[in-house]
C-alpha cells in the first residue's frame, strides 16, 4: 500500500514497521452512510473526527471512497493503527467519551442520522507484507 509521506510518517514509530508478533493492530473501519449524507459525513471526518482520533492515540492511516457505484454514493473506507487491542479499546471508549466528540456528532446529525451501518475489522500485519511507505 502506498500512502502519501504525511500520512506514512504519522503511521510510523521510529521508522520501524510492526514485524510479526507485534500487538499493533489495523483497524479497518467501512461506513455507509444514510442516503445523500455521505458529504456531512465527509466533512465531519475533515473538519472534526481524524483530528479527535489523534486526541485519542488512534493513527490514521488513510482514509477512501470507493470509485465505482453503489458503494461510491454512500460508503467511506479509513484504517486506523493502534498499538494494541487493548489500546483500541481504550482509545475507542476516551473517544466516544469526550464532550468535544459528542457536540460534534449531535450537531452533524441534527437533522437526522449520518451513518447506517459500520463495520469493523482488526487486522495484523503478516510476516511476508511489504512495509508501508510513502509514494
Amino acid at each position: 500500500m502506498c500512502l502519501p509521506a504525511s500520512v506514512w510518517a504519522t503511521s510510523q514509530q521510529d521508522n520501524d514497521r510492526p514485524v510479526q508478533g507485534s500487538t499493533t493492530v489495523y483497524e479497518l473501519r467501512v461506513y455507509q452512510a444514510v442516503p445523500g449524507r455521505l458529504a456531512q459525513l465527509l466533512a465531519r471526518f475533515r473538519d472534526h473526527t481524524a483530528k479527535l482520533f489523534d486526541r485519542h492515540g488512534m493513527k490514521n492511516v488513510a482514509y477512501w471512497t470507493p470509485a465505482d457505484e453503489p458503494q461510491k454514493s454512500n460508503t467511506l473506507i479509513y484504517i486506523l493503527q493502534h498499538p494494541s487491542r487493548e489500546a483500541a479499546a481504550a482509545n475507542w471508549k476516551s473517544f466516544q467519551d469526550d464532550p468535544e466528540w459528542k457536540s460534534v456528532r449531535d450537531k452533524s446529525e441534527a437533522n437526522g442520522k449520518l451513518v447506517e451501518k459500520v463495520e469493523s475489522t482488526y487486522l495484523v500485519l503478516t510476516d511476508f507484507s511489504p512495509p508501508l511507505r510513502a509514494i
